[in-house]
Order: structure tokens, then sequence, then C-alpha cells
């Protein structure tokens, strides 16, 4: 191989390995942002922080079974309906004699679950006709919830339960929403 063969060679070579990095980079953004969108994350992180912050905040209302002033008889966890073409997972299920209080639980808390959780919200009286003459309450529980996302829970008329040292600190609106 000549000088100038070798030249060529190891040019070209270069420019390859240029091109493979660059769309190594395009590549690694576009599946970050993609499992972002899903809330993916590698290692099952997310999921272990979910049931940390499940059992947390199932464990605290089970000790203190209110909702701001609303007292609850009863609370489970993790309740799984199916009827028709209509299914939902619901973290945590509270019910007295009229009231019943639905809590999406989150590790840390996005608009978007805000959508989930109305459509659970929607969802539960089709799914438990039981409780088609209750009070329906709904609350999103989360170890952190940015202040924009919090301020749209409350607009919605949702509680918002975050950890506050060994407590669970409770915020309502003054327009609770009653379906």
């Amino acid at each position: 191989m000549t000088d100038e063969e070798l030249k060529a060679l190891v040019a070209s070579l270069a420019v390859a390995q240029l091109l493979t990095d660059e769309q190594m980079k395009r590549n690694d953004k576009m599946l970050t942002e993609k499992l972002d969108r899903m809330g993916i994350s590698l290692g099952n992180v997310t999921n272990n922080q979910g049931d940390v912050a499940e059992e947390f905040f199932f464990n605290s209302l089970a000790n203190d079974t209110h909702l701001g002033s609303i007292h609850f008889d009863d609370i489970e966890k993790n309740g799984h309906k199916r009827r028709g073409k209509t299914e939902e997972e619901y973290d945590i299920i509270m019910t007295n004699g009229d009231a019943v209080g639905i809590v999406e639980v989150k590790y840390k808390a996005h608009e978007n679950d805000l959508d989930k959780l109305d459509r659970k919200m929607q969802n539960f009286k089709k799914l438990f006709p039981i409780y088609q003459n209750y009070k329906q309450y709904g609350a999103i529980a989360t170890f952190h919830i940015n202040d924009d996302a919090k301020r749209e829970a409350l607009r919605r008329g949702y509680f918002v339960l975050q950890r506050s040292g060994d407590l669970v600190h409770t915020e309502s609106s003054d327009h609770l929403t009653v379906l």
C-alpha cells in the first residue's frame, strides 16, 4: 500500500467514524426522549420507586384515614377492575358510608398523571356501580410535584398529598370535584 493510499484510507476511516459518532448521538437523544415520554427508566428504578411511594402513602393513610376533613372507614390498595372494555387499576381506594376517595400515587407526579386520574375518576362508577350514589373525591399522592402540576391538581379539585417528614401533608382547593 502506498503512502497516498494509506492516507486516503485513514481519512475515510476518520470521516466514517465522525458520521458514526454523530448518528449514535442522535440515536441516544431520540431513545432518551422516547423513554422519558413513556415514563420508562432502565433497571426497573421507576417501578421500585413507585412501589415505595405506594407503600408509604397506603401505610400513612391506613393510620389516618382522612383526605382533608373527610374521614373514611376503609382503605384498600391496588384495586384492579375490568367491566366490558373499561379497565383500570386504582392505587388506593378509601370508602365510608357516602363517599369514596380515589388516590393516584406517583413517586414524582407530572401534569399528565392528572389526566390519568381524570380518566380513572370518570371510569370509577362504571367499574364499581355499587358506589353510584357516593360522593367521589380524587387525590394525587406524591413524593415530588412541581408547582405547575400542583396548581393544576388543585384547580381540578383534587387533594394533593405530599410527604412531610413522618406525616402526609394534604392540601385541597376550595372547590373540590364531587361526582
